[in-house]
């Protein structure tokens, strides 16, 4: 049987199991026939290796004799459109070999007569390795097919089944590795036993492998080692509220998945696009605001890294590649660009999301230095952070659309818009509008009166010109086709309301409150389903324009009318910044994986991680969940959670407080870490209200209104708010 259910999948009358995942480890318990056996699986910190700790508990009353069995598949290449397209060449670069306690996989093996830092076709000898510490390897098997035997399967392969797994290795065959070991456990006994899997030289196998003589000691030592660091990162920030579905999305899960993105972006997925040739710009522009509150300095790395793959125009570099080297990299602009990467043009909104993702930075740390500190561009020259971000407002207004909107180029956020080259998007329009605000307020810190003169200027046009040209009387439209059309109008037979122009109109600061509250109510009214708020309504089916390339899913799926999460964090955002506490709650709740759990077999995705959408009420599926974990709904959740639903908003000059609740939470308690100071902030709500600061109390004294200057804060700080 199996350390977990599957493989084998015994009948569950007689097998018992339970899996926790916790914090960069996973455990799974199962009982079966007096054997209690815990499986943990782990990465150690900053190793590059997995450990696979097997604890077997004998808990009857009589002795047993066990065989352990640890298997791993290797691949035959390490890029895996290689190895499972590239038969003819993958295949025949392989072998393995056995050693004292280890299967060793050589890849061009053929080549180990050459010295280290010799190669031949940019070739060396690469190996992995499977091995065994805490027990004497009883049989081995390196090769996929002996392992599992003629007509057999994972369920029952013919190695366990026979209790010798046939000391058999491969040679040009599908490589694997799998070790036994035997052990005999009195009534009360346990053993553990440690399986690694990692890459490295033999010689570096045999070491790792030593470390763990005492596999129980070793691996209590390294489990509690990543839990001290993800309790570090955590307690940074943390809430107490009334709803337990949003303390552990924000306290732990949210969290957790906003590091994944921030750590991947897109990059490597066997869900998301395989593997990729580089990183998206918005989507890791983006996912750097999720964790901007929890590790600030790895942020500003980021946010470095970033800026320097600003081409020197202003624009963004659509796919950042893996082997970004600032200053000297080819762009759109060039043939050799576009063959290598595929992305044949500049992204509307790309350099636009460094002005929130800048702004939360320097508001979370008071880094106001950082605006002056060079940063190369990724093409040429050199220049300040304040100049790369005017070189971004810049862009923009070179490339108008002929209603002097920014053009919509290759496309915005939404892939599946093509406005077209001339077209012009409502969304980038408001985000440049948003882009204005945090320009010239970084204008008036840094003294540039003359920038800041000049922004507000073009602020002001942008603003007139949104208002005349996207208002539709209850919402704003989508934008403008390259030949004129108006998309996303109201009297449209498809696609005549969108989210994303109705949030961003509110998180701008463009739309009016008269504006915002009917904007928001056509999408409470319309958009709103019990699993979140649909992208657009109507799908797209007969009346597409020719950019709507939306129109090639089914309807009620991802941009064609689904629920795509990442929009769901905007709009909680824009019901927060207008005081609809009950609003913002509601529509956190319809897409928290935590409030799944009593319809797991609807929404499918795990219920801890976010997924990239939700099929809408068009499918025939609705509230199913898709594309999880590397999605940038995870920092938009948070942003939208932590700065809208709790209020908690840093600017340049400190902290301001404006909670949107449900009008049930009578109290909540935040700690939070903000500038080197601690903040121990409870809110009190004993009218039972959603928004709106009665008083504000900071270490005893009375503030006005709500916002706490930075140069009152101690060290520990008491924040007293009531609604």
């Amino acid at each position: 049987w199996s350390a977990s259910w599957q493989p084998v999948g015994k009948e569950l009358t007689d097998y018992r199991s339970k899996c926790r995942h916790g914090l960069s480890y996973t455990r799974i318990q199962s009982d079966y026939r007096g054997i209690r056996s815990e499986a943990l699986y782990y990465v150690p910190m900053g190793k590059r290796y997995e450990v696979w700790s097997l604890s077997v508990l004998n808990r009857s009353k009589e002795t047993k004799t066990l065989t352990l069995t640890g298997y791993a598949e290797f691949t035959n290449h390490s890029n895996y459109e290689q190895d499972q397209v590239n038969l003819q060449y993958s295949l025949f670069i392989g072998r393995t070999l056995f050693e004292q306690n280890r299967i060793v996989q050589q890849i061009h093996g053929n080549l180990d007569a050459l010295p280290e830092d010799k190669q031949v076709d940019e070739k060396n000898v690469t190996e992995r390795f499977f091995g065994l510490a805490g027990a004497d390897v009883s049989s081995y098997c390196g090769d996929k097919e002996q392992f599992l035997g003629k007509y057999r399967g994972y369920g029952n392969p013919q190695g366990v089944a026979s209790g010798d797994l046939g000391n058999v290795l491969s040679y040009n065959e599908n490589s694997c590795g799998a070790l036994s070991c035997s052990v005999t456990l009195a009534p009360g006994e346990e053993k553990t036993v440690a399986f690694v899997l990692g890459a490295g030289t033999s010689c570096e196998a045999a070491h790792i492998l030593s470390s763990y003589g005492e596999p129980k000691k070793q691996t209590d030592k390294e489990l509690s080692c990543l839990a001290a660091d993800w309790e570090k990162k955590l307690s940074r920030f943390q809430v107490n509220t009334p709803s337990t579905e949003f303390n552990t999305m924000l306290n732990t899960w949210n969290a957790y998945n906003c590091f994944m993105t921030f750590i991947w972006s897109r990059a490597a997925s066997f869900i998301y696009c395989g593997l990729r040739n580089g990183y998206g710009y918005r989507d890791t522009v983006q996912d750097i605001q999720g964790i901007i509150h929890l590790a600030p300095e790895m942020a500003k790395e980021k946010i470095r890294f970033m800026l320097s793959a600003q081409v020197s125009n202003g624009g963004g570099l659509p796919l950042v590649k893996f082997t970004h080297c600032p200053g000297h990299e080819d762009t759109p602009d060039d043939p050799s660009y576009r063959q290598e990467t595929g992305h044949p043009a500049y992204r509307a909104d790309d350099a636009l999301w460094l002005f929130p993702t800048v702004y939360k930075y320097i508001a979370e740390t008071g880094d106001i230095a950082f605006l002056d500190e060079p940063i190369p561009f990724a093409d040429k020259e050199e220049g300040s952070v304040y100049e790369h971000l005017k070189r971004a407002i810049r862009f923009s207004l070179e490339r108008l659309g002929p209603h002097g909107l920014p053009a919509g180029l290759h496309a915005d956020w939404n892939d599946c818009l093509r406005l077209g080259a001339k077209g012009e998007s409502s969304f980038v329009a408001m985000q440049f509008y948003y882009a204005l605000s945090i320009q010239k307020e970084f204008a008036g810190c840094r003294g540039n009166m003359d920038d800041k003169a000049y922004f507000e200027e073009k602020q002001k046009e942008a603003g007139q010109l949104i208002q005349k040209l996207c208002w539709d009387g209850d919402r704003f439209i989508r934008g403008y086709a390259e030949n004129g059309e108006r998309i996303g109008a109201a009297a449209d037979p498809e696609a005549n309301l969108w989210l994303n122009p109705q949030s961003w109109a509110v998180i701008s600061g463009l739309a009016s409150p008269r504006q915002a509250d009917a904007a928001l109510s056509q999408v409470y009214e319309r958009l709103n389903t019990e699993y979140g708020v649909l992208l657009m309504d109507p799908p797209y089916h007969s009346h597409a324009f020719d950019g709507a390339l939306a129109v090639i899913y089914n309807q009620g799926t991802k941009e064609n009318a689904g629920i795509f999460s990442q929009s769901q964090g905007w709009v909680i955002l824009a019901e927060s910044l207008m005081g609809h506490g009950e609003r913002a709650f509601a529509y956190f709740m319809e897409n928290a994986p935590s409030a799944q759990n009593d319809r797991a077999e609807i929404r499918r995705l795990e219920p801890y991680c976010y997924g990239q959408f939700t099929e809408g009420r068009a499918s025939k599926h609705p509230g199913r969940s898709h594309v999880h974990w590397l999605t940038g709904t995870a920092s938009t959740m948070m942003v939208g959670c932590v700065e809208g639903i709790l209020g908690i908003r840093p600017d340049l000059t400190g902290i301001t407080l404006e909670p949107s609740i449900p009008k049930s939470w009578e109290s909540l308690e935040i700690q939070k870490d903000f500038r080197g100071k601690r903040l121990h902030i409870t809110i009190q709500n004993p009218d039972k209200r959603e928004s709106g600061v009665k008083t504000l109390i900071l270490n005893g004294r009375e503030l006005e209104g709500s916002h706490i200057p930075a140069s009152l804060l101690l060290e520990e700080n008491e924040i007293i708010l009531t609604l």
